[in-house]
C-alpha cells in the first residue's frame, strides 16, 4: 500500500489506528520521536559546527581547552532527567491501562500452535479468525500448545507473548468496524511467516448474529464440506496437503484405506479409528519419515467435528 492510499488514520511510520489504546501509544511514540530528533539534530549540528570552527589551521595556535562548566553540566543532567521522568510516567500509565482489562470485557480463549491461531468463544465455537464487536472491551486469554508465540495486532497497538504451560492476557477495544491484520511476532519455526490471521470487527448488533450462524456450520453443511472447513480453520492445512505435495505431515490425498508405515516399523490401515487416534494422540502411532511435531487436539475438537474431518479425508480419492 502506498502512502497515497493509506487509511486516513494511518501515518507514514505507523499503521491504521483502530483501538482505544492506539491514541496514547501513538502519542508516546511521537513524543519520544520528537525528543530524539531534537537531540540528534542538535548534537550532530554542534559536532559539525565544532569540527569546522575549531579545525586545525597552519600557523594558528590551538584554542584554550575548557575542562569544566558547571552550568552546562547541570543542564545536560537535569533536562534529560526531566524528559526521562515524563516519558516514564506517561509510559507506565499507558502500560497499566493496557495490562488491566475492564471487568465487563468479553472473553475469548486463544490457543497458539504451529502454525495457526485458534480462537474459542464462550459458546465453545472455535475459529481461526478473531471476530469481535465494535466499541466493546475484549480480553484474550491465551496459551500455546507447543512453543512461544506472540499475539500482535498492529492497528490496535497491542502485542503479548503466548507461552506454553501458562496463560497470558491481552485486551483491547476496537473503535471501528473492518478487518485488520493479526500476526505472530515471535519466531516459532519453519512456517512462522505463515502464522497470519485477521481480526474482523463487527458493527453494532452483527457480532451475535455472526456467532450464532458460524456455530451451526455442522448443521448447515454436509459432513465432508464441514470437514473441509475444519481442515482450513483448525490448522490441518499448515502441515497436510490435499494434492499429494510434501509437507510437514503426510498428505491426505488418497490416504483413506491405504497401509501406513509407522516409525517403529509396524503398519496400520488408515481408517476412521486411526485418523481419530492420530488427531487425539498424534504421538502414539507416528508415521515413518515425519517428525513428531503435531500437537494433540484432545478437548479442542468435538466428536462431530472429528467425524466431519474423517469424511473429508475419505472424500479425497
Amino acid at each position: 500500500m502506498s502512502a497515497f492510499s493509506m487509511p486516513a488514520s494511518a501515518r507514514l511510520w505507523m499503521p491504521e489506528s483502530a483501538s482505544t489504546a492506539a491514541q496514547q501509544v501513538d502519542w508516546v511514540f511521537d513524543v519520544v520521536l520528537v525528543i530524539c530528533t531534537i537531540f540528534f539534530v542538535g548534537i550532530t549540528g554542534a559536532l559539525v559546527a565544532f569540527v569546522v570552527r575549531y579545525r586545525r589551521r597552519e600557523g594558528t595556535p590551538a584554542t584554550r581547552q575548557l575542562h569544566h562548566h558547571t552550568g552546562l553540566e547541570v543542564a545536560w543532567s537535569v533536562i534529560p532527567g526531566i524528559l526521562l521522568a515524563v516519558i516514564f510516567i506517561v509510559g507506565l500509565t499507558g502500560f497499566m491501562q493496557l495490562t488491566t482489562p475492564p471487568e465487563d470485557a468479553y472473553e475469548v480463549g486463544v490457543i497458539g500452535k504451529k502454525w495457526v491461531w485458534a480462537f474459542q468463544y464462550p459458546n465453545g465455537y472455535i475459529d481461526d479468525t478473531l471476530h469481535v464487536p465494535v466499541d466493546q472491551p475484549v480480553m484474550l486469554n491465551m496459551t500455546s500448545d507447543d512453543v512461544i508465540h506472540s499475539m500482535y495486532i498492529p492497528a490496535f497497538r497491542v502485542k503479548r507473548d503466548v507461552i506454553p504451560g501458562r496463560y497470558t492476557k491481552l485486551w483491547f477495544e476496537a473503535t471501528k468496524p473492518g478487518e485488520f491484520n493479526l500476526f505472530c511476532a515471535e519466531y516459532c519455526g519453519t512456517k512462522h511467516s505463515n502464522m497470519i490471521s485477521s481480526v474482523v470487527v463487527h458493527p453494532p448488533g452483527e457480532f451475535d448474529r455472526w456467532l450464532e450462524k458460524a456455530s451451526n456450520f455442522l448443521e448447515t453443511m454436509s459432513p465432508a464440506e464441514a470437514g473441509k472447513l475444519l481442515y482450513k480453520r483448525r490448522g490441518c492445512a499448515q502441515c497436510h496437503s490435499v494434492d499429494g505435495s510434501q509437507m510437514a505431515g503426510p498428505s491426505f490425498l488418497a490416504a483413506w484405506g491405504q497401509t501406513a508405515v509407522l516409525d517403529d516399523g509396524s503398519t496400520v490401515e488408515v481408517d476412521a479409528n486411526y485418523i481419530r487416534e492420530s488427531i487425539l494422540e498424534p504421538q502414539s502411532k507416528a508415521r515413518a519419515g515425519y517428525r513428531k511435531v503435531m500437537p494433540t487436539y484432545q478437548g479442542q475438537l468435538k466428536d462431530e467435528e472429528i467425524s466431519a474431518l474423517i469424511e473429508f479425508i475419505k472424500s479425497l480419492k
